[in-house]
Formats: structure tokens, sequence, C-alpha cells
């Protein structure tokens, strides 16, 4: 890996990287800085949590000038936690060049939106269908546009967006640079490269860094109504400061969260169905780490990006293998470790030897834990924090009271009592949830004929949002 200081960046950005504790560059930030800082156009595959937005925010920082009115900078992303996830570290990153990032994006009180563009920023992050608002009411004019960037291009198509984008596209400068970034690269990507593209160079992660290797993945082989009691034990023994679990359906998450909550579990969830000031609320405190379960759905967890996660749990087995990429690349984040789980029936088994052969990866399978096991677990990890708090002295304001207890009883028994009240011993209350079919795979030789026609996707099908909208109501 490279510095940032051999890239010729300016003071202002090198300054600011080091403010951001960024020390050496990721894969995708040593292959596209060099590139982008050229003027070329650039199409990037690479994964949530690789270092992209730096990868492609910083050459666009670099073009910009500070004491220009006019917008220099467009980003386009699906979803507006993204937008203002990517706003955030642009204007980090921008900060001591005085380049400021405004993101834009549908819920948000469109006056609010005005009010800020007249303080002139140099960089929209918008979502397509917002950005389109507003260009059509002439309140943003894109016509000195430097450079655009379309993150998470896959997604966009996914979600309906295509023919936004391409009017966007059209309607900005022809000499623009253009930055792509996309996790997959699919037909649809491909086309849209070569329409609005000029001989753009292509910069991927090496195989070995696409399936996220700080991350350590298990499965664990069930039956669907043993996956809760599985999942808790886990929850258990793991004791995770922040972890993501990842649902099918929105009722099948909604069951998911009454269930933890009912055990005693610290746990939030997103869907589709929440608005948008609640899902704010959620991902604040998800974030702040006053809640440590976050249960969401795929499309409801589109462009989270949470540097905190350490583990993540596949309740359900994801779709495909971008999808399970996508989802255990919320983990083991910048070189931080993580653990992903994913629970697999008899029935997906299939499905996740597809998975494996997708990701070229062996992903190790493990016993479910007992009950008894969990409770070891607890007790290790209740006995480790002990032993932290006196290597770092915080244990001394209590020596006076500690010493007062033992002289009625002996240090092992009342070590013993204060580890039995610190952990967190299995809740066993009845919790119910729902049973689903296995996801179809073609590999799969379990699944019947109504199964696989009810999931079945025409080819072909329309890319508008209503027909995203009808394929996805059930999240």
């Amino acid at each position: 890996m490279s510095t940032f200081y051999q890239f010729g960046l300016s003071d202002a950005v090198i300054r600011a990287t080091a403010s951001m504790g960024f020390e050496e560059t990721t894969s995708i930030q040593d292959l596209a800085i060099p590139i982008a800082m050229t003027g070329s156009d650039i199409i990037g595959q690479a994964q949530t949590g690789t270092g992209k937005t730096a990868a492609f925010g910083i050459p666009m920082i670099e073009i910009c000038i500070e004491d220009q009115s006019y917008i220099q900078g467009l980003i386009i992303t699906p979803t507006r936690e993204l937008a203002v996830q990517v706003a955030e570290e642009i204007n980090t990153l921008g900060q001591f060049k005085n380049i400021r990032a405004l993101p834009i994006y549908g819920g948000q009180d469109i006056e609010r939106q005005i009010k800020a563009l007249k303080k002139k920023p140099q960089i929209i992050v918008a979502t397509p269908g917002r950005l389109m608002d507003h260009m059509r009411r002439k309140l943003i004019r894109l016509q000195q546009l430097k450079v655009v960037v379309l993150d998470e291009a896959d997604e966009m198509l996914n979600m309906g967006f295509r023919e936004d984008i391409e009017k966007i596209l059209t309607d900005v400068p022809p000499e623009r640079q253009t930055m792509l970034f996309s996790a997959t690269m699919p037909q649809p990507i491909q086309d849209l490269a070569r329409k609005f593209m000029r001989n753009p160079e292509f910069v991927r992660m090496k195989a070995k860094d696409i399936t996220v290797p700080n991350t350590e993945q298990y499965y664990y082989q069930t039956h669907e109504k043993e996956k809760f009691d599985a999942l808790c034990r886990l929850l258990d023994l793991h004791s995770p400061e922040a972890a993501i679990v990842f649902a099918r359906t929105k009722k099948r998450v909604d069951e998911l969260l009454e269930g933890l909550n009912k055990r005693g579990y610290s746990a939030e969830a997103i869907h589709g169905d929440l608005t948008q000031a609640k899902r704010d609320s959620v991902m604040r405190k998800f974030k702040n780490m006053s809640t440590e379960i976050l249960v969401a759905t795929d499309v409801a967890a589109r462009g989270l990006d949470i540097g905190s996660v350490t583990h993540v749990y596949n309740f359900d087995i994801p779709q495909d293998p971008d999808s399970y990429v996508h989802r255990i690349g919320r983990t083991g984040r910048l070189g931080k470790p993580g653990i992903a789980v994913t629970f697999v029936s008899h029935r997906e088994i299939n499905h996740l030897e597809h998975i494996e052969r997708s990701i070229k990866k062996k992903i190790t399978r493990k016993p479910v834990p007992t009950i008894n096991e969990a409770i070891e677990g607890q007790q290790r990890l209740i006995a480790d924090k002990l032993i932290q708090i006196i290597e770092n002295g915080g244990h001394l304001q209590y020596k006076e009271l500690a010493g007062e207890l033992i002289e009625n009883t002996s240090a092992t028994s009342m070590l013993a009592a204060a580890l039995k009240l610190l952990t967190k011993e299995p809740d066993l209350t009845p919790v119910k949830i729902s049973a689903e079919e296995p996801w179809p795979t073609k590999r799969a030789k379990h699944i019947d004929k109504r199964s696989r026609k009810s999931h079945r996707q025409k080819p072909g099908s329309s890319t508008g949002r209503s027909s995203y909208k009808k394929k996805h109501k059930h999240y």
C-alpha cells in the first residue's frame, strides 16, 4: 500500500487525511487516486467499506476551487443515508481547503435544502429523484460542473434509477470527468459506461480483497424453528459491541426485533415502512452505541456506512452472492477485524455452496453452541473485562469497599458473586418467528416448482421505480 503523501496532494488534503487517522491507502484508493488526479474517467469495482469515498472524494476536492460560487462536483448515490454519509466524509476531507459538500435527498424539507443551496457549496451529493427535482426548478445548475461520480451504480440501476441517471448525465457538460463505482459490473453498468464515459480506465480490487479479508466467516446449519435460539446463544457468546442482523422481509425484521427485546437485548430495526425521522433516530442510536443490535432488510440497509460494526448475522441466507458480499462488508472495515455468521437450513446448503463458488472462498461450518457454552462464553468475557479494569487501574476507588466486603466472606466467594451478577444468563422467554421458504437458486435441488415460480423474476422487466417497489414490496 501507498501513503497519501505519494500522490502529490495539497497540504490541506494531507492534513485532513491525517486528522481522520488515515495512514496507508486502501487497495481501491491506491489504484484510483493517481488515475483520477490526471482527469481520466474511471470505472472502479469496489465494495462498501473499502475506502472508495476517499478514492473519488480526494481527487474531486483537489479539482474544486474554493472561491468559486458554482457547483463543481456532483456525487449521485442510491439512498439518502449514503448521501448523508458521503457528504460528511467529503466535508471532513475538504475541511482545510474550505470545500463544502451538501447532501440533497427526498424526505427532507425542500425549503431547507433551498436555503442551504444559497450558501454555494462546491459539491452536491444527491439521490437521483430529488436532484432532478431541483434541476427542474433550476435551483441546481450544473453547466460548469467539472466532475461527476456515480456511487454504488449497480444499486441505483437495481432500484430503477437508470432513466434518471441518463437524463442527468445528458444534461451535464460533456467535457466533465466521470467516475463510476460499483460493487458488481452487470451488462447495464457496462452499457451506461459506454454511453457516457470517455475511454474510462478500469480499476478493481484484488480478488482476495473483495470478500473482506479481515472478516471471519462462519455458517451454522440449523432447523428454521431453532434459528432464533441459536442467534441468541451466539449473541451471548460473542457479546458484540455493534451487530447487524439481516432478515429477508420487513415482517421478519419486526418479529426479530420484538423477540430480541423480549429477551433483554438492546435492539432497533429499519425497513421500508419507517418514516425518515424514525430511520434517522434508529441510526443515531446505533452509531452512538446506545443500541447494540440493528435488525434490517437488505433494501433498507443499502448505503449504510457504519464503521463500528463488529458482527454481522445473516438470520436468513442472502438471495445471491452479491448480497452476501454487501452484507458481510458491513464489518471488518478498513483493517478492523469482524465476524460474519450465516444460518443455513438443510434445504439451503446448495445455495450456500453457490455463494462459496462465487466468492471463491470456503465458509467454515461451526456447531451451534449449547446453552452451557453460551454461559461459559459470557463468563470468560466478564472475566477478561475485570482483568482489563484492573490493568487500567479503574478499580482503585472501589478497593476500600472491597476490603470491607471480604471481611465477612472469602474473596473467592465475593468474586464468584460478582461474576454471576455481571454475566447475562440465557433468557428462554418463548419467541415465535414465522417460517419462510428458502430462496430459490439454479443449483438448489430441494425447491418445488411452485416455490421456484413464485420467486422467479421475468427477464427484461421494467427498470422504473414503480416496478422496483412492486418487486420489493415485502421489504
